[in-house]
């Protein structure tokens, strides 16, 4: 998809566009929307789009952080009726996990998860699954839905002309989200070491 060609065709609907493309990916289980390189070239082309950087990291905000309150619900609602006992993939032992990882990770997996395609569309559907608490929720995921798209768009409005940044910005912000949760996996594998050695 030519994001920039999409944001310049619908001219002064180029808002709407961003709010609905944001709010999908976030929320309705639809994770092959272009969030990222959506928000670069709209902080890109913002003047050319009668736009103000402001504006736009106003309007996706709002519709990350609602896509994210429909995707939790969804979990709480329906998530934890598809796990069972006995499924190849949806056990009910996994659910548990993830409980157990939320519980101890909770915030920051919310906030981190928002920054990685398609992990950020199902992370507030297994918060939701695994019950964690709305009152938890709703402030980490603000935080991760202004991080977001205060980051993503004013690199692009600073650094989106760079052609390496532009066509790598998916991978860019994923290398530094694996960064930044490597001491996570590193102490989970050695949990996992101890328990087979005890075992």
């Amino acid at each position: 998809m030519n994001v920039q060609s999409l944001l310049e065709s619908v001219g002064p609907w180029a808002l709407v566009v961003i709010a609905v493309f944001v709010f999908i990916e976030s929320g309705l289980l639809f994770p092959f929307l272009p969030g990222d390189s959506l928000l670069v070239t709209a902080g890109l082309t913002h003047q050319s789009l009668g736009l103000t950087v402001p504006i736009i990291v106003l309007v996706a905000f709002v519709a990350a952080a609602a896509g994210d309150q429909v995707g939790y619900l969804l979990g709480d609602k329906v998530g934890v009726r598809m796990f069972k006992d006995d499924a190849r993939i949806l056990k009910t032992s996994r659910l548990h996990e993830t409980e157990a990882f939320f519980a101890k990770y909770g915030g920051r997996a919310l906030v981190l998860g928002r920054f990685v395609p398609v992990i950020r569309t199902y992370v507030p559907l297994a918060a939701g699954s695994a019950r964690y608490p709305y009152r938890k929720f709703l402030p980490w995921n603000l935080l991760g839905a202004f991080l977001w798209v205060v980051i993503v768009t004013v690199v692009g409005s600073l650094l989106g002309g760079v052609p390496f940044i532009a066509n790598n910005i998916d991978l860019l912000l994923t290398v530094v989200v694996l960064v930044s949760v490597l001491p996570i996996v590193i102490s989970q594998v050695r949990k996992r070491i101890r328990a087979r050695r005890t075992a």
